[in-house]
């Protein structure tokens, strides 16, 4: 591998940076919400499976206590 002086590294590194290209405040507000949206489910959807493994554990054991 060839060595880079750090000028030419910087150039480099600028020439990649300005081809980012960046989201729209839109697009990341959508996005934001998706995620809010899908966590909450996962949160719901998990704690009714808590909630259902609790209760048949305490049935299960409630018939031998």
């Amino acid at each position: 591998m060839a060595k880079t002086n750090p000028l030419q590294f910087i150039q480099q590194t600028r020439a990649e940076i300005s081809k980012v290209v960046w989201p729209t405040r839109r697009e990341t507000l959508l996005t934001t919400a998706m995620v809010v949206a899908l966590a909450t489910v996962a949160a719901i959807f998990f704690s009714l499976v808590d909630l259902g493994i609790r209760s048949g554990l305490s049935a299960l054991l409630g018939l031998f206590g």
